[in-house]
């Protein structure tokens, strides 16, 4: 059996690095002694990777043909640049764009007989623990997630394409980290709960419980994952086990704010629905509560991240306090929110 160890210095191509996981994935591996390249779409700033000093090369996930060139010579490469619905729209179409998107990449990890390939998964995914206790690897849905939630639905189908490669031989790991907050989230993602908050613009949220990681935390457990983890294995990547109440207040009580109230997960699906139907019907505004925030907020369940802990020797270094401090301070620096 070929080893699945990567030993010795890689060149490693990291889909998507100039996004928040990516670049911190960077980091971990410029640290780690790899060369790393950054492969991003045109028109991304990759000025925000000067200070790596990283080689950058243009792909589309859409166009196949760009990721074979973007990924010539390379040993290995992570993808967080996975498809990520934004917009309502009927989920069978969302789950088929992801996975038509994510077929072109492992083709080209084929095609380019590259030694390792790890693909950015989302604990969503995976079905609660049926005794309430925290979810691991192994809570495999047996056919697809119940309800129409097009966020769940692809990451799901994504996680079931990663698998199913990893069976026909393609060396694939999937990496998982948990709900993750920390510097150089542009968009924002996740930091947008921050932004949102501390602007008081967040109406609402959705009870729930949550495992959330430190973005650096998670760069490096990818890393990990991707030089150390067995092809068709998952890996959670966790930080601190809280609920969505603890999490808000946290965050309010860093940018000195009255917390947003909680709602019932009935009336904000409502409310998710028509923001929707507004958008669709009447072009009105994006939702800000959506049916992907909802599921972000309500599907989540504490994590046991005790396997990547044995196989990659991953622990998390920064506590959530100390990550969200560093996420509101990155955003007031960038002018995304204030102090």
């Amino acid at each position: 059996m070929q080893n699945h160890l990567l030993q010795g210095p890689q060149t490693v191509a990291i889909i998507g690095a100039t996004g928040m996981i990516g670049h911190h994935t960077a980091i971990a591996l410029s640290a780690m002694g790899h060369r790393v390249i950054a492969v991003h779409r045109t028109g991304s700033d990759v000025t925000r990777l000067a200070h790596l000093a990283c080689e950058a090369r243009e792909a589309d996930l859409a166009q196949a043909d760009t990721l074979l060139t973007a990924l010539e010579g390379v040993d290995a490469v992570i993808n967080c640049a996975a498809y990520y619905p934004t917009v309502p729209r009927p989920w069978r179409e969302e789950v088929r764009l992801a996975t038509d998107q994510m077929a072109g990449f492992y083709q080209a990890v084929k095609t380019l007989k590259i030694n390792k390939a790890l693909y950015l998964g989302g604990a969503i995914a995976l079905r609660k623990h049926p005794m309430g206790l925290p979810g691991h690897e192994t809570l495999s849905y047996a056919q697809r997630p119940p309800g129409k939630n097009a966020y769940v639905q692809v990451k799901w189908a994504m996680d079931q394409q990663a698998l199913e490669q990893a069976r026909l031989g393609l060396p694939v790991v999937i990496g998982i980290p948990s709900m993750t907050f920390g510097e150089y989230d542009y968009g924002p993602t996740t930091g947008a709960l921050v932004t949102e908050i501390a602007s008081q613009r967040l109406p609402a949220y959705v009870r729930g419980q949550r495992n959330v990681i430190y973005a650096g935390d998670a760069g490096r457990g990818l890393a990990l994952a991707l030089l150390k983890g067995r092809p068709g294995e998952r890996y959670l990547l966790t930080g601190e086990n809280l609920t969505m109440d603890a999490l808000v207040d946290k965050i309010a009580t860093i940018a000195q704010v009255a917390p947003p109230r909680a709602v019932p997960l009935s009336v904000a699906k409502v409310v998710a629905k028509l923001q929707a139907l507004r958008y669709r019907r009447f072009n009105g505004p994006i939702p800000k509560i959506s049916e992907t925030a909802i599921a972000v907020m309500s599907g989540g369940q504490f994590l046991d991240g005790s396997k990547a802990r044995r196989e990659l020797g991953y622990t998390p270094q920064v506590k959530i306090d100390e990550a969200l401090q560093r996420a509101f301070d990155w955003f007031v620096a960038q002018g995304m929110t204030q102090k």
